[in-house]
């Protein structure tokens, strides 16, 4: 068996936990809402968030209020109800470019799982174009068990979640089956129509599963994310009937994981109920929880990276849907320390808490299915000012990150605009020398001008965070 943390216990003191500096608490972000389950924004889109509502509709919160128009409503598409609905959305890195989005719905009449790709009105930043590009399609036997996450990871690539496909046990032990794209993480190429396989992913060479499988041995990941300092995949997976866990993949990882469902639940073996692993090929999470004191179903979060609660940096931030607790962590990649209880402060009361979200600035969210609204992470003693956590930039307009700015720079940018090439590094926001809220081609001739003939410096794109 593999263990990413060696002699790892139950997490199942999650009241005795380390004081922060300051208290943490949220804050009403909007209300009102129909069943939301994810909230999300473009990379270089500070000012936006879009929230994801289970029936099939995506609405934009800007400012301070929700716009009147729908950003995007395939209500008529989606099966929805219980586990069923609109379940995953994620920007092309980018978006500023592309105007691409993706979105993963159980569709109408059966519930399979379908991957679409949209796209931003040509006339109109605030609306989705209507036409669809669906990519990916896959049968679902059960109505339970979807997943459907997606995500971006640091290399580009579009991650897929799915569930086992439902029915109590794994009962046709699908999380372990190479053939099958249930309990699974996906990992696809979509630069081409409808997809493509990314050259090294884990069962290409050697030819032993599925092309499009990254890992393996998932029951039902509901919500997973990437760290976006380090490239760290967290995996929440909910569990059977005992245990839910956490399951961890390091950015260095070349993928082919098996995490383990329906042979583990866990730690513990479940199907058989002993001598499960005698190879030792399986990987354990990091950490689990019981299901005492009513907890049921573990909803993932993220590692925090944003400002306005500097002391919770660095913590992954997870919760649970039936109780609606919300706990936090660290993690170094072997030890888990200062596991710390955050309730009542951020308590979202009993089968609530659907998810957690982030926006481009990494501030984190939570979302209440129950009571249609979405709040915000805060700390009791915010900073004067965001800038030097939120935006990481030694030099704007070093975008390749070289430590000055030439002529490399340009070329880079020139890739990320016309090209669709790799992003402006750390952050999207360093490509903005010009300080318009958005990268594109005036930014590039912005640099020409500074570079070659001594025009203005790139200007400090952090500071309008």
């Amino acid at each position: 068996m593999r263990r990413i943390v060696p002699g790892l216990g139950l997490l199942l003191a999650l009241s005795s936990a380390e004081p922060l500096s300051a208290a943490l608490s949220k804050t009403l972000v909007t209300s009102g809402l129909s069943s939301p389950l994810f909230v999300t924004a473009p990379a270089s889109d500070s000012s936006r968030l879009f929230i994801v509502e289970r029936a099939g509709r995506i609405k934009v919160f800007v400012g301070d209020s929700l716009n009147s128009t729908l950003f995007l409503n395939i209500v008529s598409k989606t099966l929805s109800g219980d586990e069923r609905g609109l379940l995953g959305l994620a920007f092309h890195p980018d978006y500023a470019q592309t105007g691409y989005f993706f979105v993963n719905y159980t569709a109408q009449p059966d519930g399979r799982l379908r991957l679409s790709r949209f796209s931003v009105s040509p006339g109109d930043p605030e609306v989705a174009d209507t036409a669809e590009t669906v990519l990916l399609e896959i049968l679902h036997p059960a109505d339970n068990h979807n997943g459907g996450m997606i995500a971006f990871g640091p290399d580009g690539y579009l991650y897929i979640g799915n569930g086992d496909g439902g029915g109590s046990g794994d009962p046709g032990n699908r999380a372990q089956n190479p053939d099958s794209l249930l309990g699974k993480m996906l990992r696809l190429d979509i630069s081409t129509v409808p997809y493509s396989i990314p050259p090294d992913n884990p069962f290409v060479l050697p030819d032993t599963a599925r092309h499009e499988i990254w890992a393996f041995g998932l029951r039902n990941p509901w919500r997973w994310s990437f760290d976006r300092l380090t490239g760290d995949l967290y995996i929440a997976d909910v569990g059977q009937g005992a245990r839910e866990e956490i399951d961890f993949q390091p950015s260095t990882s070349p993928g082919g994981e098996n995490y383990g469902w329906r042979l583990k639940e866990g730690f513990s073996c479940y199907n058989p109920p002993s001598n499960c692993d005698p190879l030792g090929v399986l990987t354990d999470p990091i950490t689990q929880y019981t299901h005492s004191g009513s907890r049921c179903s573990m909803t993932g979060g993220y590692v925090y990276r944003g400002c306005l609660a500097p002391e919770a940096n660095g913590r992954y931030f997870y919760g649970d849907y039936c109780t609606g607790e919300v706990w936090s962590f660290r993690f170094d990649g072997i030890t888990i320390s200062d596991s710390t209880d955050h309730n009542p402060e951020l308590s979202m009361g009993s089968f609530n808490l659907a998810s957690f979200g982030e926006d481009a600035r990494g501030e984190l969210y939570l979302v209440g299915i129950s009571t249609g609204a979405v709040w915000r992470l805060v700390s009791d003693a915010p900073p004067d000012s965001c800038v030097a956590s939120v935006c990481p930039i030694d030099l704007m307009g070093d975008v390749d990150t070289s430590g000055s700015v030439s002529s490399a720079d340009i070329i880079y940018m020139v890739n990320a605009v016309f090209k669709a090439g790799p992003a402006p590094l750390p952050i999207p926001e360093a490509g903005d020398v010009n300080c318009s809220s958005s990268v594109s081609s005036a930014d590039v001739i912005a640099l020409v001008n500074f570079v070659f003939k001594g025009g203005a410096a790139p200007c400090d794109a952090c500071a309008l965070l």
